[in-house]
């Protein structure tokens, strides 16, 4: 066929070839034959398309004229791919259906797959981590787009290519034929009965026929992190559903044991993702960004220095109970992420009004009473000269940093000891020493020259939903000069709660 716009459309089915013309794209080269697509480089011949944008065709490869899971898979991805937006998906730019030439055009993603990392597998802790934020942040912006991907492997994350001035380098997510999105029909769902996904990589629920619950994407980056780690993964390759069904009762190897240079604070991570019921994982994408970039302030648990599997006797109670379980699932992926918020507390230990501490708490405990499944980032600023050395110790020879860790761990008691059933900051018999629910709360002391720019710049990359702070009390240099909440409150791009300190004039409410 004429490599030109006015080529006829191509009958469906036909063998494609390089100089082809699909509804004015030119097929230029084949660049991937797998078993259920084709992916092509294309050009666009008309203005349909960004001229810079380099372009990837996929047409499915449909086998015998009847293969429905194929069939299927890609009205999904045809259906959920134009609804998404942002740097961590390729862009939507055309789509053909059956009843011609099914294809997707979409944005060819220049970087590399992060299949090609695991054949150097194990790798160094801190590249562990950094692979997973990445990922972690594009599953967050996915699931607040309504969309749960189901199928998170190496084969199907791809990094942008890092720009000159050291941005860009996100991970990307592709191939959405498993994916199912909230507001939309869960085609898979109504026609098939089997569980879908990868079989390394599922999780419990979806081996459960559970396709609503965004911590399903979370159980599998767990193992592609525990696979990084170790260079095995967890639960080998079940081709079965009794073998899939045995990651609802069997733990896998703790990955110290199987690499000693893992750090206790990444098998904690790991495990966690890996557990089998939703609840005990990171609540959110966003939540599990947070450990990986800040591991130095994880709460461990008992899974840090776990050794060995659970024994027999634990294995028998979890096969017993999971005959008769029936996984609920969350009830969407943008509501589960709304529900877990990462909210940030911004305190001036030092220069806070009377009173007004105690008030911060106050507020942050009726926030973390609303969204019980919150993660807590307590956050201090050191504030140090622009110009000059700072002292970095007080007049007694103590730390100035550790100083305010211990005054900010001292001022989140009240929270952290607090009987969830009860009044605030007052504690239950059984509630102390208990630390919060999964360590979700972190403390961060942070040395800035601008305490504003810190706390923004601090949100900004932690991807934080609420900033709570106090306000200095009113009077003429702060009308004139302005403060730190007020400069927070204009710029942030998440909710902020300023809070001020009682007035002691005003009348009491007895």
């Amino acid at each position: 066929m004429a490599a030109d716009s006015t080529a006829p459309l191509l009958p469906p089915r036909r063998t494609l070839e390089a100089g082809d013309v699909i509804d004015g794209f030119r097929l230029d080269e084949r660049i991937h034959q797998g078993g259920m697509a084709q992916l092509w480089r294309v050009t666009a011949l008309e203005s349909q398309a960004d001229p810079t944008l380099p372009l990837i065709m996929k047409v499915p490869r449909i086998k015998g004229g009847d293969d429905p899971a194929t069939i299927v898979g890609f009205e999904v991805e045809q259906m959920i791919l134009p609804t998404l937006r942002g740097p961590h998906v390729p862009r939507f730019v055309a789509h053909g259906d059956f009843t011609q030439q099914p294809y997707i055009v979409m944005e060819r993603i220049e970087g590399e797959s992060l299949r090609a990392r695991f054949e150097a597998a194990p790798l160094a802790p801190d590249e562990v981590a950094a692979i997973g934020a990445k990922v972690a942040l594009a599953l967050h912006e996915l699931h607040r787009q309504h969309v749960i991907h189901l199928d998170v492997k190496p084969s199907n994350i791809m990094f942008r290519v890092p720009k000159a001035d050291g941005t860009g380098g996100e991970a990307v997510l592709i191939d959405f034929g498993l994916s199912r999105h909230d507001q939309l029909p869960d085609l898979l769902e109504e026609e098939f009965e089997l569980p879908m996904g990868t079989g390394p990589y599922m999780s419990p629920e979806q081996v459960q026929f559970v396709r609503n619950d965004p911590r399903s994407d979370l159980f599998a980056l767990g193992v592609m992190l525990y696979h990084l780690v170790t260079g095995e993964r967890p639960f080998g390759a079940p081709t079965s559903v009794s073998g899939l069904r045995q990651r609802l009762y069997r733990d896998p190897v703790p990955p110290r044991s199987l690499n000693p240079a893992c750090p206790p604070w990444l098998q904690e991570v790991v495990l966690r993702c890996l557990e089998v019921d939703p609840a005990q994982r990171p609540q959110s994408a966003a939540q599990l960004a947070f450990d990986l970039s800040n591991p130095a302030t994880l709460q461990l648990t008992e899974r840090a220095s776990r050794q060995a599997r659970s024994g027999l006797g634990t294995r028998a109670r979890r096969w017993f109970a999971a005959l008769g379980a029936e996984p609920s699932g969350a009830s969407s992926a943008a509501v589960q992420t709304a529900r877990s918020p990462i909210v940030l507390v911004a305190l001036d230990l030092a220069g806070a009004d009377p009173g007004l501490l105690p008030e911060i708490g106050r507020a942050t405990q009726r926030l973390l009473r609303t969204d019980p499944a919150a993660r807590l980032a307590c956050l201090s600023i050191m504030r140090i000269n622009r110009i000059g050395i700072d002292e970095l110790v007080d007049t007694d020879g103590h730390s100035r940093h550790v100083k305010l860790l211990v005054q900010l761990k001292h001022w989140a008691r009240p929270i952290t000891h607090a009987d969830p059933t009860g009044e605030p900051g007052k504690q239950s018999a059984a509630a102390k020493h208990k630390p919060p629910p999964d360590g979700r709360i972190t403390f961060h002391v942070i040395e800035a020259v601008d305490p504003a720019n810190a706390i923004l710049e601090f949100a900004r990359k932690n991807r934080v939903d609420h900033i709570v702070l106090g306000a200095r009390s009113s009077g003429t240099l702060r009308r004139y000069l302005g403060s730190v909440s007020s400069e927070v409150v204009a710029r942030a791009v998440c909710t902020v709660t300023v809070v001020r300190a009682p007035d002691p004039a005003a009348p009491s409410q007895a």
